[in-house]
């Protein structure tokens, strides 16, 4: 049974969408020019960049923020401090070592040398040719405007900026483990996002990112030997080379060149990165939609064969993201070796190489569903990290049954792993809202866990809430209607109860904002004449629409449906050969439910909630009343 609805899952069609987001909606627009010259040697650059800043809301705006991501890798960082005082550091910010008995986790920023640490250095900045006045706080630069920037006006920003690349600690940074030279994320003074609910100008302490959609002209001088692989479309491919060049092209370089200017363009992204090694491969390999995949990474004997059976697959995955949620927009996605794990960016990701075949498909299935779920469904990773990393761990997962051929048994839940972290989280007592800021997580176990577990579940679940062929058409109406937006938890609710006529906020509520757990047992089955009465109870806070099964003596089965009065809605019948009665509403405020089942109590064998095993129930032995034989 479960076997047919994943086959089923996996084939869903196109489907219809409106063509605008929210009456009202408005987001604020960016043009970014960067030049930048990047010294090899010390790993430091200088960069100016003019900025062409629209504001589309209804406010007049007096201030301005930019993020300064490098400084956070400096000793006495609030990022430091962090990594300090939370008890589960993480594992790649830290080194840790004994002191007699007492194992001493040490933060790697707190040792970094001056020619180590990571900096952005603001100078020059000017609103329209007028300087004005600045301050640094941190990770943020704060900006007075010489003069307010009304709703509907244009404004020029222009600075110059110094940095140096820091140690590779987190995301950014020079010199990886793997021998990478430059991961440059977070690299540019970016400026912070003005939504509907003001500014995020939040500091960096190691969490994810919110960024202004724009255009980004990008040109990059570095040493010649070096090879780039970046978010955008290189202009200067011929004179370039380095296997961007067209076919039939033999690139010279003048004689006495020791730098090449790299010279990149991205149309209507928010985010730009790049990574650079002497010792890059570069291949290209033919996509779907005619969209070209980049690959970069290190001659490696080690693992570069891994690499090239790698691009077959990724061509594969976007196909099967392409189908499942829409179509990628860009012409061209690129994997970059680089950083210290995997992390998304747009048109391209980086990641660690020097991993099994399966390991590597799999962390690059992760980082290109992003590009469907955060690069161009922008959610604030702040505030809503759940719906990007959750989302994406779905599909990701979907993507990776599909293209590695995985055979499931016949009762396998395909997403069992996602359901045991969120049980594991529940039972530690520690869980915190998925409306709970991303920074203000006690652990970052517990973040983890409700961002990529906690989040597939949310969809997972819908499906057995809604049914999965509307779950899944909620996703492609959802990335249809709010692509190149920034939609809200409320966007994806508003879409599901559109496509399902169910209504859904109580689920987003309980689920999202609060802690309260799904339990609910079966508490007594008992003789009723010539038929079996059957109580449930509800255990748990959470209310939920409930699928019984009940399979009798005789090997046939019938099913019962309890509808969640909250929905004011019933959900189509999932087993197509198997009879179902609907029953009246389960109101919340009711701990128990009674029900009849027209035979004796001897002619059952079993009676099973959730027989999907979709439902989150957090104590499922007593979901199940069995005769043993």
């Amino acid at each position: 049974m479960k076997k047919l609805f994943l086959l089923s899952l996996l084939s869903i069609g196109s489907l219809w969408a409106q063509k605008n987001p929210d009456p009202g909606y408005w987001q604020q627009h960016v043009d970014y020019k960067m030049e930048v010259n990047m010294d090899v040697k010390n790993f430091q650059y200088k960069g100016k960049q003019t900025l062409v800043y629209t504001n589309n809301s209804p406010d007049t705006l007096r201030k301005v923020f930019y993020h300064l991501y490098f400084n956070a890798f400096q000793p006495g960082s609030e990022m430091d401090a962090r990594l300090k005082t939370i008890s589960d550091p993480d594992k790649r910010m830290v080194k840790s070592f004994k002191t007699g008995d007492k194992t001493v986790k040490e933060s790697r920023i707190s040792t970094l040398k001056p020619n180590e640490t990571g900096y952005l250095k603001i100078s020059n900045f000017k609103q329209d040719g007028v300087a004005a006045n600045n301050r640094v706080v941190g990770t943020v630069l704060e900006v007075d405007l010489t003069k307010p920037l009304l709703p509907g006006q244009s404004t020029t920003f222009a600075l110059d900026f110094d940095g140096q690349v820091p140690l590779q600690i987190r995301r950014s940074g020079r010199n990886s483990d793997e021998g990478v030279a430059l991961s440059m994320t977070q690299w540019y003074p970016k400026i912070a996002e003005f939504d509907f609910e003001g500014w995020h100008a939040d500091p960096y302490i190691g969490r994810e990112f919110h960024g202004v959609w724009g255009d980004f002209d990008v040109k990059i001088t570095i040493d010649k030997d070096y090879v780039i692989g970046s978010t955008g479309y290189l202009q200067n491919k011929n004179e370039i080379g380095h296997g961007y060049e067209d076919k039939g092209v033999t690139v010279t370089y003048p004689k006495k060149a020791k730098t090449l200017t790299w010279h990149f363009k991205a149309p209507m992204v928010h985010d730009f990165a790049w990574g650079a090694d002497k010792d890059f491969i570069h291949d290209i390999y033919p996509g779907p939609n005619n969209v070209e995949l980049h690959f970069f990474y290190k001659n490696n004997p080690k693992y570069k064969d891994k690499w090239k059976e790698l691009q077959p697959k990724t061509a594969d995955l976007m196909d099967f993201f392409n189908k499942s949620v829409g179509e990628y927009p860009y012409k061209q996605y690129s994997v970059i070796q680089g950083g210290d794990g995997g992390m998304e960016y747009a048109m391209c990701t980086l990641i660690t190489g020097d991993r099994s075949l399966p390991s590597l498909i799999g962390v690059t299935a992760h980082e290109m569903a992003h590009s469907w779920f955060q690069h161009v469904l922008a959610t604030n990773e702040s505030k809503h990290f759940w719906m990007d990393e959750g989302f994406t761990s779905f599909i990701s997962d979907l993507a990776m049954i599909k293209v590695m051929d995985k055979k499931l048994q016949e009762d396998e839940n395909p997403f069992q792993s996602a359901y045991n972290n969120y049980f594991y989280m529940v039972n530690t007592g520690h869980e915190q809202p998925q409306s709970t800021h991303a920074d203000r997580f006690d652990e970052n176990m517990i973040y983890s866990i409700s961002a990529y577990s906690k989040g597939e579940v949310f969809l997972t679940q819908l499906g057995y809430v809604i049914g999965m062929d509307k779950m899944m058409e909620t996703l492609k109406r959802y990335y249809h209607d709010y692509k190149f937006t920034h939609p809200t938890p409320n966007d994806f609710k508003r879409t599901a109860e559109r496509v399902s006529g169910a209504s859904l906020d109580w689920y987003l509520n309980d689920w999202t904002k609060t802690t309260n757990t799904i339990d609910y047992g079966i508490k007594s089955v008992s003789e009723d004449g010539k038929n079996t009465k059957v109580t449930l109870e509800r255990i748990g806070r959470m209310p939920m629409p409930l699928d019984i099964l009940v399979v009798y003596q005789d090997g046939s089965k019938e099913s019962f449906y309890i509808p969640n009065t909250l929905m004011r809605w019933n959900k189509e019948n999932p087993y197509s050969d198997i009879q179902r009665t609907i029953l009246n509403g389960w109101d919340w405020a009711f701990t128990t439910y009674d029900f009849t089942i027209n035979k004796e109590k001897k002619a059952i064998k079993a009676i099973v909630i959730d027989p999907s095993d979709l439902m989150a129930d957090v104590k499922k032995e007593n979901n199940i009343y069995e005769v043993k034989p």
